[in-house]
């Protein structure tokens, strides 16, 4: 599988996302640089966390105009699955590829610790190796993971199964408890919680690891 990490200034989950894929996928991915116009044709696309821009004007709001994002628009709107974690969601509603919002968590503080998710549905190119309902355990790591969106666009996600995972402990006030929604075509994901950084027993775990197994398997 050919794929492609998405690096911008203040990425700092690049390396752990490229681990993660190399090692279910037994390929290195692209590092591709934000101020690139174009890249390779890639089967799989990446967008890390971390504080891109510093999280100046909004999270995600500068990068998501980056260079890079006409392509990579283009081609996630051609059908190319790509996954935006954390920062990366954030990316993909400021790009307007998925619906919604990322705003200040409820509290007001950031949130960092292992968090229990719901697999609301199992049948995603994101999800086809995980059951549904099954319980998962996934890092978070996040100020900006309160999920909001409108009524109508609440109905609708939830209706036609574009949220995919679910908190089990609303840990940011996230409409209905959402953790990461996918397009309508379902080939683009958002997440907050980090699948990388658990892909590995050495780690702690390795729920994260049946993410991108059901991505290869998807393109397989």
């Amino acid at each position: 599988m050919k794929s492609a990490v998405i690096v911008f200034p203040g990425s700092n989950c690049d390396r752990d996302m490229a681990v993660a894929i190399e090692q279910v996928t037994g390929s290195k991915p692209l590092m591709v640089w934000h101020q690139e116009h174009d890249f390779p044709s890639v089967d799989f696309i990446a967008l890390p966390g971390g504080f891109s821009y510093g999280d100046y004007l909004r999270c995600g709001a500068i990068s998501a105009r980056s260079h890079v994002m006409d392509a990579v628009v283009k081609r996630a709107e051609a059908g190319v699955p790509t996954l935006g974690v954390c920062n990366g969601f954030q990316i993909l509603t400021e790009a307007g590829l998925l619906r919604g919002a990322l705003m200040r968590n409820a509290q007001l503080k950031f949130v960092c610790r292992d968090v229990t998710l719901k697999v609301e549905n199992a049948d995603t190119s994101f999800t086809n190796s995980y059951n549904a309902d099954q319980e998962i355990t996934i890092p978070v790591a996040h100020h900006d993971g309160n999920y909001f969106v409108d009524d109508e666009t609440l109905a609708r996600l939830e209706g036609d199964g574009q949220v995919v995972f679910r908190y089990s402990e609303n840990i940011n006030g996230s409409r209905n408890n959402i953790a990461g929604v996918t397009n309508a075509k379902g080939n683009i994901l958002g997440m907050m919680p980090h699948p990388e950084r658990l892909v590995d027993p050495a780690l702690g775990g390795k729920d994260g690891r049946a993410l991108f197994e059901s991505v290869l398997a998807s393109i397989g």
